[in-house]
């Protein structure tokens, strides 16, 4: 079993507002596709869907005031309209996908999750089905609401599932020394450890508006699934061929964090 986390940057034109990147994701699943039949989870972020009315409405700051209820209800409303686009080109390539709100079935406390039961994603994968979740407007115990992250979904349902490898596809070859868009000198690192993430990395954050963490709470959170013995990478998801030879378990140019 594996998981293939898609970043907001790869399936959505993060500079325009509710922009999808049709292109990238017509090529990307039709690699998925050349990779099935196997158990595999699609989870993807929110781009330029889901990130700007999150922070037009402070959602992942809780609820303070009945204006952001509005707003709890749009950024939800945002990711399911990605989402469905998504879907309906899966399902158009001949692929047996299915949408799942991950609203629906988890809780966090102060933005980590807290109670989440994947019964449900178990019981579609063994049907054969493919799941394709996002990162989410959720219900959180101590501030009322919060952003999920689908980074932090990815690595929390990659250890429930006990998944082989779980594949970070981003805008970027992987983990770099410095930010490779503002630095012409930024070195691609092959592997990185837990300890190099803080030791060695000089990482930021993402440049456009993200409300979730950007490369820096990617690997941060990566490196949970690396600690229970996940095979962990990331890799450039523009770069042609690199997920479906990713999904099939072959070497990539990529950055595989170790324990």
């Amino acid at each position: 079993m594996k998981l293939l986390k898609l970043g907001g940057s790869v399936v959505t034109r993060k500079a325009e507002r509710f922009t999808i990147n049709i292109e990238q994701i017509r090529r990307l699943i039709q690699e998925i596709k050349k990779t099935l039949p196997q158990k595999l989870v699609i989870i993807h972020g929110g781009g330029s869907f889901g990130h700007p009315v999150a922070k037009e409405y402070n959602i992942n700051e809780g609820y303070n005031s009945p204006h952001q209820l509005i707003g709890f209800s749009k950024t939800h409303q945002a990711m399911v309209s990605l989402n469905s686009k998504i879907i309906n080109e899966s399902i158009d390539a001949g692929i047996p996908a299915i949408g799942v709100s991950p609203s629906s079935f988890l809780i966090t406390e102060n933005r980590r999750i807290k109670k989440l039961d994947v019964i449900i994603l178990e019981k579609l994968l063994n049907f054969g089905l493919m799941p394709v979740l996002y990162g989410d407007a959720v219900i959180d115990e101590k501030q009322g609401f919060a952003i999920l992250s689908g980074d932090q979904l990815a690595v929390e349902i990659a250890k429930k599932l006990k998944v082989k490898r779980l594949i970070f596809g981003s805008d970027v070859d992987g983990v770099y020394t410095a930010d490779p868009k503002l630095d012409s000198e930024a070195k691609l690192m092959g592997k990185i450890s837990i300890r190099e993430i803080t030791e060695k990395s000089k990482i930021r954050g993402s440049l456009n508006t993200d409300v979730t963490g950007g490369m820096l709470g990617k690997i941060q959170e990566a490196g949970e699934a690396a600690r229970a013995g996940i095979e962990v990478l990331i890799v450039n998801a523009l770069e042609p061929d690199i997920i479906r030879n990713a999904l099939l378990s072959e070497k990539v140019k990529g950055t595989y964090i170790i324990p």
